[in-house]
């Protein structure tokens, strides 16, 4: 790696990490816990299209560690792991097949197999499968939210340079 790829990956996971720690200090969208925008996935989601998918698991990686450690949810880092990672897998099968001005969809598959990681996840530390009772709620909600942000990161593509 070269110090300008090194620079450009510290400064976009710098980004994404204060957006995350903003959005956590924010009132809740709705009263359902575990419902949040996820606005820092804007720049993963971007990185992936634009950078390519090593940079944007490296920010991936940075961001959920960093944001566990200064939020002080060391638990969380288990949940946001498995929800990252498999959103991440998933949004690099869909990368393939889609253009640019499809990112919006690549982010709601993305979102939805991030609650889908985060409910595995939880299953398995809970040793009860009744989490996935809460399955419906973060599937619509990963849809929704999943759609604005990759139509941001859709617009974000399209407007700075690579």
């Amino acid at each position: 790696m070269d110090a300008r790829r090194i620079a450009r990956m510290a400064l976009l996971t710098a980004i994404a990490l204060t957006i995350f720690l903003v959005e956590a200090q924010l009132p809740p969208l709705a009263p359902i816990p575990g419902v949040k925008l996820g606005l820092a996935n804007i720049v993963t989601v971007w990185a992936l299209f634009a950078l390519g998918p090593l940079d944007a698991l490296l920010i991936l990686l940075a961001r959920v560690i960093l944001g566990s450690v200064f939020s002080g949810q060391l638990m969380a880092l288990l949940y946001s792991l498995s929800g990252g990672l498999l959103c991440w897998l998933v949004s690099l099968g869909l990368r393939r097949l889609v253009t640019p001005r499809q990112i919006w969809a690549v982010s709601a598959v993305g979102a939805m197999a991030h609650n889908l990681g985060q409910l595995l996840a939880a299953a398995a530390v809970l040793r009860t499968w009744a989490v996935w009772y809460y399955g419906p709620v973060l599937l619509i909600s990963g849809i929704l939210t999943g759609l604005f942000t990759g139509l941001a990161a859709q617009l974000l593509y399209a407007r700075l340079p690579r």
